[in-house]
Parts: structure tokens; C-alpha cells; sequence
């Protein structure tokens, strides 16, 4: 069928592919067009089955002709496409030019523009350097886990004398006043429960209900700055009518051995509790620091990398964030980019912006895949069954029930695709020269402030 086939190397990792199909493919394919829609087209004046192909051609041979064009490219590229390298990457369906009609007896020439897997020129990867921070859990994050789980293990009673402090939790209805002080319909809300300094709340009141008694009303008068967080708030001076319907406070149990033993029998005393508690988290910080090392080696090798990025594969990039952001403000994109419009911006804008952020993405992504493919990285089923046992350990299942969720979300290849990751991470790092970097308190390291 094929007479020949040519690619030509463009911009931006796309290729143009040329090919030509021989003149008796496409007779052929004409043919049996013509044979079976002879057998299965209904015309009047004929029994079905029985028109004459010179009949038939009279009222349908454009159409014919047009679709044996298209099942001769769609046959021809797909042969072509399995013999040769360049095959499209998965963003890109191959665009075909058509500009030119097929005619019988004679060859067919059109081509084909599509993105292919980017040629990737690494820098020489091993022997980099990198600043290892350095991180010291000290007692003040002793405390600060202690007294997190001190508030977890924390009861809530009445308050005896019903006097609204920070801290407290209450139970209040609010109407927002017009100008004649009467309530709005839709900014009013019953038995709306919150905690008093915490902030969880649309008018921010907490404040102006500190003091307060159990039964008691009150107008609060508030003025809101213009870049006040929510919008339908900022720059609104607004009156809002309240009642505290309950107060309640929380009773902290002491930090003391009983506490360590009711929350896990594993526990004999407030110490074991405080050993566990440091293990937890120097481990964690171990873990942060290491994945710091590696996002400066990694960062240096990219920006040192020559990759072309096809256009296809960043779009669809941009496309999946763009999903995720509207998955992230409940589903649904139209009254997104009502919201955008209103704010004199649109989806374009918004995925220019993001644009650098995404490109540096996958170019990381293609400079790990490149050096795992490099050093020839495998790990075998019992490396995975050793990862998918942790996994098991860390939520208290089996190993069987954990390998079966995660084959039940295809969650198996993406623990593959880490463990090679994570041993190339190995080599780079042993590979590299290793500065003592800045020290950072281990609540910067949490909170990413290093």
C-alpha cells in the first residue's frame, strides 16, 4: 500500500511526515466501497442489493470518494506509524493535510504534523553540589506536638458563668441589617458554631464577641478594608445582629503519663510518648531535607538540559492544572470564568501565568525520566511488595488488602515509577558534593520557609 514515506524534523520536537500510497491501494479500497454499499444502499426502482454500481456512483460518487480518501490515510498512516521512531506522544493526534483530493489512478501524497517524544541533551548529571540544611528538633517542637494532642484529647462542657473568652466555643444566630435595620433575608444563619479567636467565620467577629452572655443580643457595627479576603465583604460597612445562644469551653486534660497512656496503650509514660513524638519528627525532617538536596540537584540539571518541549505536551499541561483549579472551586467552569470575567481576566491569562511554573514542571519530569532511562534503573517485585508492605504497616491493613486498593486505583505503576525515581535520587546524591547549608528551625521547614 505504502510507496513511500518521509519525515522531516521540525520545531518544538513535531515532525512532519510525508507519505505516499500507491494508486492500485486506493482503487482497491475504492472497489470495495462500491461493492458494499451496491449490496446494502436503498434506491428506489431497485430491490436492496441489486443497484448498479453506474446507478450508484450518479448520486453517491463524491461521497464515496471522499470516504475512500479517508480510509486510506487513516489505514496508510497507521501502517506507517508502526514501522517508524517517530510515533506521537500521547498530547498529540497527528494533523493531516487534505488540501490536496485524491484521484483515482493515480498515486496519493498528503502529510501528516505531529509532536514526538523531545530529544533531551543532559549537562553531566553526576557529581553536582548542593547545600544540605540543617534541622534540629528542639523542645519547643517537643511542646508544640504535646500541646496539639493535649487540644485533640481536650473536652467541651458549659460554661458556668456563660462569659465569652478567646477560645471558647459558641453558638450564635446572626442576621446582616439593611438601611432600616431590618434583617437580609439571604445573610442571616441560626446556630452557626465556631470558635472564638480562630477566625472561621465570614464577618470576623470575634472580637466584638468576646464579653458577651449566654442569651444576650447585640449590633456589631464593622467597617471592611478594600482588599478585604472575601470580595463580597471588602470595602462595606455593614451592621450585623447577633445572639449568643451557648457558650462552651474546653478542659485540657494535664500533660502528664496518663495522658501518654490514653492515647495509645503502647505507652507506659509521658517519656515514651516524648521519644516517639521526637522520632516522628526527625524523620520527617530527614525526609524534607532530603528532598530539598535533591530539588537543587535537579533544579541545576534542567536548567543545563537542552529540551525542546513539544507545544501539545505543554498544553496539556496547562489543560490539567486548569482542571484541577476548577475541580478546586466545585466542578463546574462556567461560573469560573464568570468569575474571572468580572475581574476583567480570562482562562488565556490565567494559563499564560502559569505557563513558566508548567514548563519548569515538565522539564524536570523529562530530565528524571531521561537519567532513569540512562542508568538502565529497574526494581523488582519484591522491592515493591517491601513499599507496598510499609504502606500496609503505616494504615494497620494487610499486605493483601493494600495491594488490592492499590490495583483497584492503578496506583501500582505510580509506586514503580517512584522506586526508580528514589534509587536515581540515590546515585545523584551519592554521586554529588554536599555543602553544609543554612540552619532552619524545624517549624520554617514545615511551614517551607527555608
Amino acid at each position: 500500500m505504502i510507496k513511500s514515506k518521509k519525515v522531516e524534523q521540525l520545531d518544538n520536537s513535531s515532525v512532519k511526515l510525508t507519505v505516499s500510497v500507491k494508486k492500485d491501494a486506493i482503487q482497491k479500497q475504492y472497489d470495495e466501497l462500491v461493492a458494499e454499499y451496491c449490496t446494502t444502499v436503498r434506491m428506489d426502482g431497485f430491490r436492496k442489493g441489486k443497484v448498479p454500481p453506474n446507478v450508484l456512483l450518479r448520486k453517491y460518487g463524491d461521497a464515496i470518494l471522499s470516504e475512500t480518501m479517508e480510509k486510506v490515510i487513516r489505514t496508510s498512516l497507521e501502517q506507517v506509524l508502526e514501522k517508524i521512531d517517530q510515533k506521537p506522544i500521547a498530547t498529540s493526534i497527528p494533523e493531516v493535510d487534505t488540501k490536496k483530493g485524491l484521484e483515482l489512478g493515480k498515486d496519493y501524497t498528503y502529510s501528516a504534523t505531529y509532536d514526538v517524544y523531545p530529544a533531551i541533551e543532559l549537562p553531566e548529571y553526576k557529581g553536582q553540589s548542593y547545600e544540605a540544611i540543617q534541622v534540629t528538633v528542639g523542645a519547643e517542637d517537643l511542646d508544640r506536638e504535646l500541646k496539639a494532642l493535649q487540644e485533640q484529647n481536650s473536652i467541651v462542657v458549659d460554661k458556668k458563668d456563660g462569659t465569652v473568652l478567646s477560645g471558647d466555643i459558641v453558638n450564635i444566630d446572626y442576621a446582616e441589617l439593611d438601611e432600616k435595620d431590618e434583617p437580609i433575608a439571604d445573610a442571616k444563619r441560626e446556630g452557626f458554631v465556631f470558635e472564638v479567636g480562630g477566625g472561621y467565620n465570614l464577618y470576623k467577629i470575634d472580637n466584638e464577641l468576646v464579653g458577651m452572655k449566654t442569651g444576650e443580643e447585640k449590633i456589631i457595627s464593622k467597617d471592611y478594608a478594600e482588599d478585604f479576603e472575601f470580595k463580597e465583604l471588602a470595602g462595606r460597612s455593614i451592621r450585623l445582629k447577633v445572639k449568643l445562644n451557648t457558650v462552651k469551653e474546653k478542659q485540657l486534660p494535664e500533660i502528664d503519663d496518663e495522658l501518654a497512656q490514653d492515647i495509645s496503650d503502647k505507652y507506659e509514660n509521658l517519656d515514651d510518648l516524648k521519644a516517639d513524638i521526637r522520632k516522628r519528627l526527625e524523620e520527617y525532617a530527614t525526609g524534607k531535607t532530603r528532598e530539598h538536596s535533591i530539588s537543587q540537584i535537579l533544579e541545576k540539571i534542567a536548567e543545563q538540559a537542552e529540551i525542546p518541549l513539544p507545544k501539545s505536551m505543554m498544553d496539556g499541561e496547562l489543560e490539567d492544572q486548569w482542571r484541577r483549579f476548577v475541580s478546586r472551586l466545585g466542578g463546574d467552569e462556567k461560573p469560573v470564568l464568570r468569575q474571572l470575567e468580572q475581574e476583567n481576566r480570562s482562562k488565556e491569562q490565567i494559563l499564560d501565568e502559569w505557563r513558566a511554573g508548567a514548563e519548569k514542571k515538565l522539564k524536570l519530569q523529562l530530565v528524571v525520566n531521561e537519567m532513569v532511562n540512562r542508568e538502565a534503573i529497574e526494581v523488582d517485585e519484591k522491592e515493591i511488595e517491601q513499599r507496598i508492605q510499609r504502606e500496609a504497616d503505616a494504615q494497620g491493613i494487610t499486605l493483601e488488602e493494600a495491594k488490592a486498593t492499590m490495583e483497584r486505583n492503578n496506583y501500582l505503576g505510580y509506586l514503580e515509577y517512584d522506586l526508580k525515581n528514589e534509587k536515581l535520587y540515590d546515585i545523584l546524591l551519592d554521586s554529588a558534593t554536599r555543602k553544609k547549608g543554612k540552619k532552619v528551625k524545624f517549624l520554617d521547614l514545615v511551614q517551607g520557609n527555608y
